[in-house]
Order: structure tokens, then sequence, then C-alpha cells
């Protein structure tokens, strides 16, 4: 797996918070819990409050739009989704010693 970096695309233009709209249009504040790149791709590790009550955290591509603000992509490859998770814990877990 490649190195994972710490980055900040996000938190510069939005602040600690985006605003997601759901399945059925309702606006719903995440926490910008991290931002980090694997090789050439950015992605983030989100978090809704109700997700902060069960630990959970939800990953998503960062695409860098030339002249325009940074989006948020969902992650469909499951295998992507995995070295996202991975990498997000590694990074969240880093210095703690790992068996």
């Amino acid at each position: 797996m490649s190195e994972v970096e710490r980055i900040s695309i996000l938190k510069p233009v939005y602040g600690h918070e985006v605003e997601l709209i759901g399945d059925e249009g309702e606006s719903e504040p995440f926490h910008i819990v991290a931002e980090y790149r694997i090789g050439d791709q950015a992605y983030a590790g989100l978090q809704s409050e109700a997700m902060r009550k069960q630990d959970e955290v939800a990953f998503f591509r960062v695409l860098l739009v030339e002249n325009a603000e940074p989006e948020l992509e969902s992650i469909e490859d499951e295998d992507e989704w995995e070295a996202a998770a991975e990498a997000f814990d590694d990074l969240m877990f880093e210095g703690d010693d790992q068996p």
C-alpha cells in the first residue's frame, strides 16, 4: 500500500464541517475527521452526529476541479473503500503500538 499523507484541502474551503445532501434531499452537517492522500488520490473521513455516536466514519474521494471548490465523491469500489478505511485507521492511530 502507498504511503499515507495528511493533507488539508476541504478545511480551508469549508471549515470543520461540510453539508451533504441525503437520499431524500435533506441537508446534514458532517464533521471533517481527517483528510489524507494515498498515492495520487485524496480522501476524507467524515462523521455526522449520529455516526459519531455509533463510532462510524464515512469515506469519500476528494476531487479537485480546476477553478472550483473541491468536491466529494462516494467510493463505490469495495477494495478502494477498504484501502481508504485502512489508511484512515493508520492516521488515527499513528504513534500507537500496532500489533
